[in-house]
């Protein structure tokens, strides 16, 4: 690449205020007279419109906008001192071309001057003449130098006339297609169309065969007619992967005409830039001098005045080729600032006023190069798609920004809403560097910094462009896009924060889609309280405690002759089959009859984590009301809880002083046992709540979770001398009872028998309790085992609330043992009235039954270990997420993700953590092999994520290795969401809704379900269905090429769609005949609507 030495010196004036240049300054060409320019008009819209208003503001001109109809919102309106309608009733593209109202806006408003910008009227002689007609400045070439570079063939001619190379091509505008059949033939194929008034990619085709011909002389004339008023066409004979290099040049009105050097506009798709580079890369010195001489002399020879850009084609001989002149800024002209340091814009207002370049300190030897700019053209274009153009409203609009960026832009903003009307650029982005590597470096970083949501964008393609390393080290030519198809390897964006709004707006609006695998109905049968005694209950437990407090509570229970009970009916029983959904209503009910009936209970389990999480959420109840209640119904019976240790009733790690402070005010408010677990039997966090719990002045019973087989030799991960150490720790630590918590329901006789008779042995004088589920259909001889081996306490449910995922039966156990040392001293017939009462009660939650989505309980729990309280949650999950019918492969997941995690204990919430992998391997058909394999590329709940931080603890042999390693463990990711209000129905049956996200305003639009059903939309096509055609892009219907009952093959053009002034032909799928066509000319489109139906 050419070094070149930065001469910044004689260029300041550029930037100082117009009041500083005087006619003082004097040379030897004549003057013209000066004009100074006090109000500038921009003919035009976007990004060109508001970079000319910034020099026009720099240099203290006022400045007026023009917008049409569909542009009210648009940002160009809001930053001009004026603006003002034109084109009323026209089509969008139609307003901007409409010269006399434009004109007469102009002289309304004593406008001195005219920008035109670039595209629309930039290009028109007549639009120049109009404005030097009506007395109004026009910031270009004269208008006799616009109908000459305008018309590509004089152009040509002039080119030739000045010793200029040009390709072959018509010496005038062709007047029809055998005209361009007659070029064909003589000059073979391949050829191009290009439109003869007009640049920027429109109105031109390539034609590779015969047969394309007819076809692509019909779009470049109507893309040539829409966006320029001309549809008239030249052809030339069409060079294969050349180079595109065009200088940039600036004449004034006396004769003077400089370079400011080349720019490679190589990088092109359908014949539009996306990418430039000034100066151009690795150019041949000798070629690059040829060039810049070939452009100066042309620009003289028609007497060039202001800005413009002559074009080259250069081929692989390095031979070059003049295409066209552009007689106006061009949209990469920043590119050529960047490295000249020279602003273009203001160069052209001074030149229009009458200055001279020498004046504005603009000489050829005082013009050089500083290093290397990169631009890219940011579109709505979705790369993945073909670059089809997308429309829709900007949810999120972050740019990236820092040193050696610049960013013109108008378009892009929160909210705004690209139109299928205009051109689809977002945003210019310009880096600058010291060479090529250097600013493609930072045009890269500052990419990845864009955050755009809403509708699709081309920079993943873009981010693909500047690390390609052909790009980086060489040159590049026109069909470096089509040769580089590694290019659309694009790597998705996570979009996470606007997915979690769309969801939440979604149930916002439409409520939730969960859906219910049973359509059963609650039972109409309210349930009967059985008869009881009136008056003061027995005396109970609580009594004890009351009187004697934690320890003498303990004793009494260690003393106590036969086996005792606690009833889990009100919490996990229901938890288990039910999914907590019972309400206080239906506790409070037959809460007099236990507390008459059961007085010798050890106590009832009515509280802890689900109550919380299901009370607040879904029953719209106080969990502490709940309790403070159901203690003013059962004062005698004492009441236990679960506490997740530091977790408290949460699922996370809560501050040591809020742990304790809720401790203490369930006690106050009625909580008298205190079941501290921790879900991987972690001790300091274990700890941690039975220290609070006894500070709290509850009875702190210590429960081990228990997992594994402590009587299989080949299982010894957690054998008994690991719950025996464990047991010997919470001993020391102090604890009134020693529980087991099998969540499972693992525990089989023989193991039973072993781990409680162990534990007897150890501590004689210390009450042991002990927790199941009866999943496997076990748990009563298992208990019936426990009790012989030496237990105080065992857990049932009430007969109706008992079995599968539920506890053992309160009846069985009570039956077994009646007679014996181990006798309840329960009345059968008690059990059966309670146990009544909850088969009707349970008729009251049928959608929520466990039996909806299980029969049975599955002894498979002794393989996959699931806990019982979870076994149905689980199930439940599994049919909402659409894998119901998969359940079975869910639970040999469950397996395997137990595995991968180090074979853990599973109880709330590292049970939830092993569930959660499960569903993930199923959903997307993952083996444990797999998930070993790619841990490091795939995206983990994030409960497995935050179990594999360290967030609940270390599990019992540490993490596993080396799946943990090569997690991502991504932290820092917390979105804080706040929602704030639901929109008004709009006319396409969406609401707009509002949240605050990480304390920035965020909306989404969501389609109103309910609403829209009243509505009329236009049909979308069906993808399952083969001869439905539908609209590839949003846009709107030029043509229909086909009516009901023409016949049509494969591949045969159907209409021609226009979106952003390109065209796009709709070709048939199939063969068949034309069934329906669902739209006519002019319709407007989005994308997928129905277009026609064809039969086959």
């Amino acid at each position: 690449m050419m070094r070149y030495t930065v001469v910044r010196g004689g260029l300041g004036l550029l930037t100082v205020r117009r009041a500083v240049l005087s006619p003082r300054f004097s040379h030897s060409s004549p003057r013209s007279e000066y004009r100074p320019i006090k109000k500038v008009m921009v003919a035009n819209r976007g990004e060109i419109a508001i970079r000319v208003f910034r020099a026009c503001t720099e240099l203290g001109i006022r400045t007026v906008a023009v917008y049409s109809e569909q542009d009210t919102g648009q940002m160009h309106r809001q930053k001009a001192d004026e603006a003002y309608l034109i084109g009323k009733g026209l089509p969008p593209v139609a307003a901007y071309l409409d010269i006399p109202n434009i004109i007469q806006v102009a002289k309304d408003n004593n406008v001195d001057a005219i920008h035109p910008g670039y595209g629309f009227l930039s290009e028109r002689s007549d639009f120049a003449q109009a404005c030097v007609d009506a007395g109004v400045m026009f910031i270009g070439p004269s208008p006799e130098t616009v109908r000459k570079m305008g018309d590509k063939v004089e152009a040509r001619s002039l080119a030739i006339s000045a010793g200029v190379p040009v390709v072959p091509g018509t010496d005038s505008p062709i007047s029809c297609l055998q005209d361009a059949q007659v070029f064909a033939e003589t000059y073979g194929l391949p050829i191009i169309f290009k439109a003869a008034y007009g640049g920027g990619g429109r109105g031109m085709r390539v034609v590779r065969e015969y047969e394309e011909l007819e076809e692509n002389y019909q779009r470049a004339y109507s893309e040539a007619l829409s966006a320029f008023g001309n549809g008239s066409l030249f052809v030339e004979k069409f060079i294969e992967k050349p180079r595109h290099i065009e200088v940039q040049i600036l004449g004034d009105k006396y004769g003077n005409v400089i370079h400011l050097y080349e720019r490679d506009c190589s990088i092109q798709r359908r014949h539009q830039k996306v990418v430039e580079i000034a100066p151009a890369f690795q150019l041949d010195p000798h070629l690059r001098n040829r060039l810049h001489t070939d452009a100066v002399n042309l620009a003289k020879q028609v007497g060039y005045e202001n800005a413009g850009t002559v074009e080259f084609l250069v081929d692989r001989n390095n031979k070059h080729f003049f295409i066209e002149v552009n007689s106006r800024l061009q949209v990469e002209h920043t590119v050529t600032e960047e490295i000249t340091d020279v602003d273009l814009v203001h160069a052209q207002l001074h030149v229009c006023e009458g200055r001279s370049l020498p004046e504005l300190g603009l000489k050829q030897d005082k013009i050089r190069v500083n290093g290397c700019a990169i631009q890219c053209r940011v579109t709505t274009e979705d790369p993945a798609r073909g670059f089809q153009p997308d429309t829709g409203r900007i949810e999120v609009f972050r740019t990236g920004e820092g040193m050696g960026i610049r960013l013109d832009s108008a378009s892009a903003f929160q909210g705004a809403v690209i139109s299928p009307h205009y051109d689809s650029l977002l945003v210019k982005v310009i880096a600058s560097g010291k060479d090529l590597q250097t600013a493609a470096s930072k045009m890269s970083r500052a990419l990845a910094e864009f955050r755009v949501r809403g509708v699709k964008t081309n920079i993943p393609f873009l981010q693909n462009v500047f690390n390609n390393h052909q790009f980086l080290h060489s040159t590049v030519d026109t069909q470096f896009i089509d040769e580089n198809q590694e290019l659309f390897n694009l790597k998705p964006t996570q979009n996470r924060a606007q997915k979690l709004l769309h969801y939440l707006g979604h149930v916002m609006v439409n409520g939730p889609t969960t859906p219910i695998p049973v359509k059963a109905k609650p039972s109409s049968i309210d349930p009967v309280i059985p008869p009881g005694t009136m008056g003061d209950p027995p005396i109970g437990f609580r009594d004890v405690l009351l009187r004697d407090g934690p320890e003498g509570f303990a004793k009494a229970v260690r003393a106590h002759q036969g086996l005792l009970l606690m009833d889990t009916t009100f919490r996990d029983a229901h938890q288990s089959l039910l999914a907590t959904r019972v309400r206080t209503h239906d506790l409070k009910k037959i809460s007099p009859f236990v507390s008459h009936n059961f007085s010798n209970l050890y106590s009832l389990e009515n509280w802890g984590g689900a109550t919380f999480d299901v009370a607040m959420r879904f029953l719209s109840e106080c969990p502490w009301k709940r309790l403070q209640e159901l203690r003013a119904l059962v004062p005698n019976v004492p009441f236990q809880m679960l506490l997740r240790g530091a977790n408290a009733v949460g699922y996370t790690n809560y501050p040591d002083n809020a742990v304790f402070k809720f401790c203490e005010v369930a006690k106050e408010n009625g909580m008298d046992v205190f079941r501290v677990f921790d879900s991987l039997n972690y001790l300091p966090n274990m700890l941690l709540g039975m220290e609070a719990a006894g500070a709290a002045g509850g009875v702190v019973e210590a429960a081990i979770s228990y997992t594994g087989d402590v009587s299989d030799p080949m299982r010894q991960k957690y054998s008994l001398d690991y719950y025996m150490n464990l047991a010997d720790e919470l001993v020391k630590a102090g604890t009134h009872i020693l529980c087991i918590k099998d969540m499972a329901g693992l525990l089989k006789p023989q193991s039973s028998k072993l781990l409680i008779g162990s534990l007897r042995d150890r501590f004689p004088d210390m009450p042991i309790h002990v927790h199941t589920h009866d999943t496997a259909g076990a748990g009563v001889a298992a208990m019936l085992a426990c009790a012989e081996a030496g237990a105080d306490v065992v857990d049932v449910a009430v007969d109706s609330m008992a079995g599968m995922t539920s506890q053992p039966s309160m009846g069985a156990m009570v039956a077994c043992t009646k007679g014996t040392e181990l006798d309840t001293g329960i009345a059968l017939e008690k059990v059966f009235d309670y146990s009544e009462y909850w088969e009707v009660a349970r008729g009251l939650y049928a959608p929520f039954d466990c039996t909806a989505t299980m029969k049975s309980g599955n002894a498979d729990v002794y393989e996959n270990e699931i806990p019982g309280g979870q076994y149905t949650n689980l199930h439940f999950q599994a049919h909402s997420m659409g894998l119901g019918n998969k359940f079975k492969e869910v639970k040999k997941a469950y397996v395997e993700a137990n595995k991968l995690l180090g074979d853990l204990i599973k109880v709330t919430p590292s049970s939830k953590i092993v569930g959660d992998l499960a569903q993930f391997m199923v959903q997307n058909n993952l083996t444990r092999a797999e998930v070993e394999e790619r841990a490091d590329e795939l995206s983990f709940p994030l409960s497995v994520v935050e179990f594999l931080q360290g967030y609940i603890g270390i599990p019992h042999g540490g993490f596993p290795e080396p799946f943990r390693s090569k997690v991502e463990l991504e932290r820092g990711k917390i979105l804080h969401i706040k929602a704030l209000a639901l929109g008004d129905l709009n006319k396409a049956g969406q609401r707009e809704v509002f949240f605050e996200l990480n304390g920035q305003l965020r909306s989404v639009l969501v389609k109103d379900t309910v609403a829209m059903k009243e509505m009329k939309f236009h049909p979308k096509a069906l993808k399952s269905i083969k001869g439905q055609v539908g609209a590839p892009m949003p846009g709107k219907v030029l043509e229909v090429k086909v009516e009901v009952g023409s016949k049509v093959v494969k591949g045969q053009p159907l209409c021609v769609l226009s979106a952003m002034k390109m065209e796009t032909v709709v070709n048939s799928p199939v063969a068949g005949t034309i069934k329906a066509v669902h739209v006519t000319t002019d319709s407007s489109l989005e994308g997928d609507d129905l277009i026609l139906e064809i039969e086959e």
